[in-house]
């Protein structure tokens, strides 16, 4: 892989702002930090494609003593087994639940099963956070 320098023109306030967030973030470089802002603009782009294979977790909190809730959670992850690579169940407290599952599949149909697992009535947050398989970065 060759490495390619390119020049680019800021306008100082925005450069100084850029700066002050790479120093934040502890990156080594502004070209470290300009590749991962790339990147993630290109996994992005995969999950725009609906059809491109991707990963995410899907994060869910809920009260277990939500009747039928756990019930359901666990049917819906039944019927979507094979896009789900593992699931993590904690108890946050007496009635609090966070899980965390693992997917792997087409990005149209990995938002199917976060749409519907966030959907389920009783969860009272769910996020589905996507990232890519890392096939297609470099």
């Amino acid at each position: 892989m060759a490495i390619v320098r390119f020049g680019i023109s800021l306008d100082s306030a925005l450069l100084e702002r850029f700066d002050g967030r790479i120093k934040k973030k502890d990156y080594a470089n502004r070209s470290e930090a300009i590749r991962d802002l790339i990147r993630d603009s290109l996994v992005v782009e995969e999950w725009e494609s609906a059809t491109a294979e991707t990963v995410g977790t899907i994060t869910l909190v809920y009260s277990h003593d939500t009747r039928e809730l756990t019930d359901n959670l666990t049917d819906l992850q039944h019927h979507y087994h094979n896009s789900i690579i593992s699931a993590m169940h904690i108890h946050l407290d007496e009635h609090n639940c966070l899980e965390v599952i693992v997917v792997k599949g087409r990005a149209k149909d990995i938002r199917t099963i976060a749409d519907r697992l966030i959907g389920t009535k009783g969860v009272k947050h769910g996020k589905l956070t996507v990232t890519t398989t890392g096939k297609r970065l470099k």
